[in-house]
């Protein structure tokens, strides 16, 4: 098997999930698409994806999209086609748009889609996520109700008590489905490394705030606790 990997919880979480089931996954797969808005691939720190995959001990097969959803597809599909691969996992949770064009290419090269989270509850899966040991922090805040102040902050069980609170007050995915926020993995039960922080820059706009990692490394793995702080 191979995963699609953009380095956030949901890809994470499946990769965690589909090898809990038995299944070797030797590979992950990135696109880096030229434009940071891409509806179907997630886009921040992706420079970070080498030293991820290190961390996990996994071959990386990571290429350059284009400028437009069709030349990202095009990307994934030349590099799927080179894997000796029998399926392909992603993190897809609720996203039609995300799911249809990734079964589409898939379907056209004759590899299973393998989706753990797909139409699970989405409170469900961060919660389990959280719970399995999986250790992601904030990187992209773009919604009512969170600011830069939540940049760089873990998803633990604190901070998802208070993304419920958003969520009732603000209409937000707990998730981060529609947008909301994105996250960078540190640290998983398979990972042998843990990814470290050591420096970062913040762009804050009006309705929008993101943390680009300019500086990391690979460590020692921590135990993980509820509530701690991750850089």
């Amino acid at each position: 098997m191979a995963s699609l990997f953009s380095g956030g919880k949901d890809s994470m979480m499946a990769l965690y999930l589909m090898e809990q089931m038995g299944h070797v996954v030797p590979y992950l797969v990135n696109v880096i698409p030229k434009r940071d808005d891409s509806w179907v691939f997630h886009t921040p720190n992706l420079h970070l994806i080498p030293l991820m995959a290190e961390a996990m001990e996994k071959k990386l097969v990571q290429v350059e999209g284009g400028f437009d959803e069709a030349e990202d597809l095009a990307a994934l599909e030349n590099a799927l086609r080179g894997l000796d691969v029998e399926g392909v996992i992603t993190g897809a949770l609720a996203s039609d748009y995300q799911w249809d064009r990734i079964n589409r290419v898939c379907d056209r090269i004759g590899l299973k889609v393998m989706s753990p989270l797909w139409r699970k509850d989405q409170d469900t899966v961060v919660t389990e996520t959280v719970d399995s040991g999986i250790l992601s922090i904030i990187v992209a805040v773009m919604a009512d109700g969170l600011d830069e102040t939540w940049l760089g902050s873990s998803i633990d069980f604190e901070r998802l008590e208070s993304l419920r609170g958003k969520s009732k007050r603000y209409g937000i995915s707990v998730a981060g489905e529609g947008g909301e926020y994105e996250t960078l993995t540190l640290d998983s039960p398979i990972h042998k490394q843990r990814l470290i922080v050591e420096d970062h820059e913040a762009d804050v706009h009006r309705d929008s705030a993101f943390m680009r990692v300019t500086k990391a490394h690979l460590g020692e793995r921590k135990s993980l606790t509820k509530s701690i702080n991750p850089l």
